[in-house]
């Protein structure tokens, strides 16, 4: 349980910690792209069950595919779309330390 608590506020203390330190006094805008690309995990909705503490999300997911993350590697080359491919890539990374912890 405490493990699931703290998974989920990194997926917002990463992107604050981030914004601060990139766009130091114009930060609160990037945050908000950031933290609101938090609804990618609106596809754990398609899962049975919704949510399970032993499955690891990279892979399992359909926005947690491979092929998704590298469309979010990709989206880094477009200025509009690089504040919120910061934001998808980072939280594939915490899902993804989340699921070396599960082995």
């Amino acid at each position: 349980m405490a493990g699931t608590i703290l998974h989920s506020i990194l997926h917002f203390f990463l992107p604050f910690i981030l914004t601060i330190i990139i766009w130091k006094d114009k930060w609160v805008r990037p945050f908000l792209i950031m933290a609101f690309t938090v609804v990618v995990d609106l596809d754990h909705l398609l899962a049975e069950p919704i949510f399970d503490t032993n499955r690891c999300s990279i892979g399992n997911h359909p926005l947690h595919s491979w092929p998704a993350i590298c469309v979010y590697i990709t989206c880094l080359i477009s200025p509009h779309l690089k504040i919120a491919a910061y934001g998808l890539l980072i939280h594939m990374a915490i899902d993804g330390t989340y699921c070396l912890s599960l082995f």
